[in-house]
């Protein structure tokens, strides 16, 4: 009888010495805790954040043209970062406060942004700059986004500045600049931008850049200057990392997928990480992988992002520069042939 009964405590005491052990054993982390672990990252701003010109987008339900090849997706890819894409084809700095500043909290680890270009209507400046120059006014353009990024812009920077601050006190934040989109020749045939026309723009790029660098640092931000990393990569230059006049017209004068992967990315997620990540075959699988999960969070912004109005570069037209040449008393036939 003894030797039964301890059969059976001896049976009771291994049972509970396994299930303590299934208890105590740790399960493995989910990916999604495993993102959480190593950062929440928040993207936000306009098309050159986006990936716009990149030529393949989420489907989430909106024309904010993001992008799995955008600098901020590959980044998030190969560090495992927990990503809100909020970035927007279009987004000026009022969208960027009333739709996309939600997404922040007191956890976000880490904070991306582009924007000001937009707001200096950087579109309609290359749309009047690309105009034969009997028929354009890129000068006065340039001049109007000139006077709007000195005088107007460096206040609407620091106050959206200050709200990220408030919103997530604990982000590493890396505000992003502008690359220049030209160095000095124009090879698409339907447009008709001079060196003096590219310089100008170009100018302007250094200017917003500026401008934005301060509002950025005065607010203890990082700012990344992507000029010097694009030289040499610019519209129809051998290697473009920038679309010309492209069809669909919203890829024109975005950086592509070679603008994201070896132009912004190792600029950004240096700075932002602490050391510059490569697009490699696994990061940009990664990242494509993670685009239906990324279009399902978009899509619960979608009403509020489909209220930002895209910006679009409007190439000349035949019936526009016939219009125009009858309004400068030019004769639109002589010139048309030479042209062509």
């Amino acid at each position: 009888m003894k030797q039964r009964l301890f059969r059976v405590l001896a049976a009771v005491a291994a049972t509970s010495l396994v299930t303590v052990g299934l208890v105590t054993t740790p399960a493995p982390p989910s990916s999604a805790a495993q993102s959480a672990a190593a950062g929440s990252y928040v993207a936000l701003g306009d098309s050159y954040s986006s990936g716009t010109g990149t030529r393949s987008y989420i489907a989430d339900g909106t024309e904010c043209l993001r992008s799995t090849y955008a600098y901020a997706s590959l980044t998030a890819a190969a560090k495992g970062y927990s990503l809100n894409f909020r970035a927007c084809s279009g987004a000026v700095v009022s969208d960027v406060t009333s739709s996309q500043l939600s997404a922040l909290t007191s956890t976000t680890t880490y904070v991306t942004i582009s924007v000001g270009g937009n707001d200096a209507g950087f579109a309609d400046v290359l749309t009047e700059c690309a105009l034969p120059a009997w028929a354009s006014d890129c000068a006065g353009a340039v001049a109007g986004a000139r006077s709007f990024i000195s005088s107007a812009l460096p206040g609407r920077l620091s106050t959206l500045y200050a709200s990220i601050r408030t919103r997530a006190p604990n982000a590493k934040v890396v505000v992003v600049g502008y690359p220049k989109i030209f160095m000095g020749e124009d090879c698409n045939v339907a447009t008709f931008f001079s060196p003096e026309d590219e310089a100008a723009l170009n100018d302007a790029v250094v200017l917003i850049n500026s401008v934005t660098r301060s509002a950025a640092s005065a607010r203890g931000f990082t700012f990344v200057d992507p000029v010097s990393r694009f030289t040499g990569h610019a519209v129809c230059d051998s290697t473009e990392w920038i679309n010309g006049f492209s069809s669909p017209v919203q890829e024109s004068y975005h950086p592509n997928r070679l603008g994201h992967s070896n132009g912004y990315l190792p600029l950004v997620s240096g700075v932002l990480t602490g050391a510059s990540v490569a697009a490699t075959p696994a990061v940009l699988a990664e990242a494509r992988d993670g685009a239906a999960a990324q279009a399902k969070l978009q899509q619960k912004y979608a009403a509020a992002d489909r209220s930002i109005e895209p910006k679009l570069f409007q190439p000349p037209t035949k019936a526009r520069l016939e219009r125009l040449a009858k309004e400068r008393g030019v004769d639109f036939d002589t010139w048309w042939a030479q042209t062509r």
